[in-house]
């Protein structure tokens, strides 16, 4: 049999895959994790009037969701005080990545990024042709100034910036960056993701018009609304760019029941600060479980903790090995010198003490 006739493009790209699931890693390893800690999900789970919105729709599961997104678009328009047409709803962040670089890049189009960034985004770039160029992390943050500058040099349509940011958990103040955006050339868009806001203190957000048509900002309920398995995302921008999403989106992406859930969870704000609440109780306690080991736990705002492990990334790659083999799940940034870490996210009580008793073993085994 012949084989299918892919694009060139497709020929020249590896069969990657950005993460690997906890899933695929138990069925490697022959059992279940004692404790998942890697993928930043929020293990207090969703508000129980999501879970009983999901239920209540799940009757109804025969009929497709609403293709427009009406009710929720309306309801983060009310939230977020702007119109619902300013508001793009889409299965997760990456979904929505997925949508907005296929608007914007082409072979040879130039993207700017930071290295060792939330890699979901540069799988869509490649995937669509893009040119990546990538600037190094400052002081453990990303660098808007250097993102900016290096997006001048390039002519490039597009410039990624995650506040907070994933793997490292640290970010800028919202006031800081839209100061850093006088830089941003003419021409290139912003994609502010901003999927742990919810996390972080007050001023994280970028006080910014939803009109404004310099950037696109990205939320999700994956985080602190405890929806991972939905996958519902949003952004937030420009009425004429969020518009031009209708040409390339799924209009029948979105499952019936994650909507209702998700306009459930936004209505329950008392569940999601119980939440908030919880996270960061989570987040000192890895801390201190860090700094009982004699690590350095970094500043986070968002629902993980990296922990410097205090040598390079071979060292936190054995850490993190060890870890694994006593059932705990966690991860670590991909690239040097953040790879001198490993991330781990907030998890239970249970989680934690799971962790408490796994990390001075995997101490131990990595210094050998």
């Amino acid at each position: 049999m012949s084989e299918p006739r892919y694009t060139p493009l497709a020929r020249s790209l590896p069969a990657t895959v950005p993460f690997v699931g906890p899933e695929t890693q138990e069925r490697q390893r022959g059992a279940p994790f004692v404790a998942r800690l890697g993928a930043n999900e929020s293990v207090f789970g969703p508000s129980p009037k999501a879970i009983e919105a999901m239920a209540r729709a799940s009757s109804d599961i025969w009929m497709y969701g609403d293709p427009e997104n009406h009710d929720l678009r309306d309801a983060l328009a009310e939230h977020h005080g702007t119109t619902p047409d300013n508001i793009v709803v889409g299965e997760g962040i990456d979904g929505l990545l997925g949508y907005l670089v296929r608007l914007m890049v082409g072979p040879g189009d130039t993207v700017v990024t930071s290295e060792g960034a939330y890699p979901t985004f540069n799988y869509h770039v490649a995937g669509y042709g893009g040119e990546l160029h990538k600037v190094p992390y400052k002081d453990d943050r990303e660098d808007p100034a250097a993102l900016f500058a290096k997006a001048a040099e390039v002519n490039a349509k597009l410039v990624y910036l995650a506040n907070p940011d994933n793997p490292m958990g640290s970010w800028h103040s919202g006031a800081d960056i839209v100061a850093a955006m006088d830089a941003l050339p003419e021409g290139t868009l912003l994609v502010l993701d901003e999927a742990y806001v919810e996390c972080a203190p007050e001023g994280t957000a970028a006080p910014v018009s939803a009109d404004d048509p310099r950037l696109i900002r990205m939320r999700t309920f994956s985080k602190v609304y405890g929806m991972a398995g939905a996958r519902v995302g949003y952004a937030i921008g420009a009425p004429g760019l969020i518009a031009a999403f209708n040409k390339v989106r799924n209009h029948f992406g979105m499952n019936r029941a994650a909507q209702a859930g998700a306009l459930a969870a936004l209505r329950d704000q008392d569940w999601l600060a119980t939440v908030q609440t919880r996270i960061s109780k989570a987040r000192t306690r890895i801390g201190e479980i860090a700094k009982d080991n004699g690590l350095v736990p970094l500043p986070s705002a968002t629902n993980f903790v990296a922990i410097d492990c205090g040598q390079d990334g071979a060292f936190a790659k054995a850490v993190l090995e060890s870890l694994v083999e006593q059932g705990i799940f966690v991860r670590m940034p991909f690239a040097a010198p953040q790879n001198r870490c490993i991330r781990v996210s907030c998890g239970t009580e249970d989680d934690l003490a799971a962790f408490t008793d796994a990390l001075p073993k995997a101490l131990a085994a990595a210094r050998g």
